[in-house]
């Protein structure tokens, strides 16, 4: 079957890869996505998007612990000083983010 698409990078010291941005694309993968890599009996590789269905067991164990904290002391649950607000504004004041925007550029995972 002949390539869609082919793009060469560069194996880092640590073993990194960038996935380029079109691969990306064509995968929709975005800062975080994980991929599965198959090798086959020929040595030949392929990549895939890795669809999560599996739960964290570490952050759903801290997720139930902070939910049940919150339910046995809801006086521990506080608004943030007043300080700390103003402070997270000014260092926002501006800023246009979009979380559903997609990456532009290559990026190293």
């Amino acid at each position: 079957m002949p390539a869609l698409l082919k793009k060469v990078s560069t194996i880092t010291e640590k073993g990194q890869v960038t996935v380029p941005k079109s691969v990306r694309e064509a995968l929709g993968l975005g800062y975080g996505g994980r991929v599965a890599f198959y090798i086959d009996e020929n040595r030949h590789v392929s990549i895939e998007k890795e669809i999560e269905d599996e739960d964290d067991p570490v952050v759903d164990s801290f997720l139930t612990f902070l939910s049940q904290d919150m339910e046995k002391h809801p006086e521990h649950v506080q608004e943030f000083p007043a300080a700390l607000r103003q402070r997270m504004m000014e260092l926002t004041k501006g800023m246009q983010v979009d979380l559903d925007e997609p990456i532009i550029g290559d990026v190293t995972i």
